[in-house]
């Protein structure tokens, strides 16, 4: 059966409207030519439709509404999946590094918010995640920062991904921890010395 152009066009504006978009930095970049400076933009955004895809792009223009044009656009275009535990929060601990950029991100409990600086926060948001803890480690460039934590969001795996890889059942992955023989005793006794 034939798919109809006009439904594709209709979903994909669809999605378009419920993407969440963030200017992450701009910058005024200066050509040198014969009679003096053309001056020239270039956008950083982050796109994301906050339930675990994001994507970024850069765009140079001489204004800057175009300039943020395009780097939407391209963001669009590359956007990745990230698995969510609980569709709030990472399912491991990952480190990125792009270039002198080193980020750390970590999973967090419920109610620890999103704990991120600048670049990383705004993909946290269009991401979806509601609670992380993520630290720069290295260059404060927004491109490198951004480019090494999604080398980091790349990275992460679901317990459905690993299952597969081990030709295994995700309950056999997950499973329920055995309790440590004593363990009890112990946190008793921390508990009342």
């Amino acid at each position: 059966m034939a798919r109809n152009p006009r439904q594709d066009r209709d979903s994909r504006d669809r999605d378009d409207a419920e993407l969440i978009e963030k200017l992450v930095h701009i910058n005024r970049v200066a050509k040198v030519v014969k009679g003096g400076r053309r001056f020239g933009f270039a956008a950083l955004v982050v796109a994301g439709d906050g339930r675990g895809r994001v994507g970024y792009g850069s765009g140079k223009a001489r204004e800057v509404p175009e300039a943020i044009r395009k780097a939407t656009e391209q963001a669009k275009r590359s956007m990745i999946r990230v698995p969510l535990r609980e569709g709030r929060t990472l399912h491991h601990d990952m480190v990125g590094q792009f270039g002198a950029g080193d980020v750390v991100l970590r999973s967090a409990p419920q109610g620890t918010g999103v704990i991120a600086g600048g670049p990383m926060r705004a993909i946290f948001e269009a991401l979806g995640v509601h609670d992380v803890v993520a630290k720069s480690l290295g260059s404060s460039n927004p491109h490198n920062m951004i480019k090494a934590t999604f080398e980091a969001l790349k990275a992460i795996e679901g317990p459905r991904m690993v299952a597969a890889r081990r030709s295994k059942r995700v309950s056999e992955i997950i499973g329920k921890r055995e309790p440590q023989p004593g363990g009890d005793a112990v946190a008793a006794e921390a508990s009342n010395g």
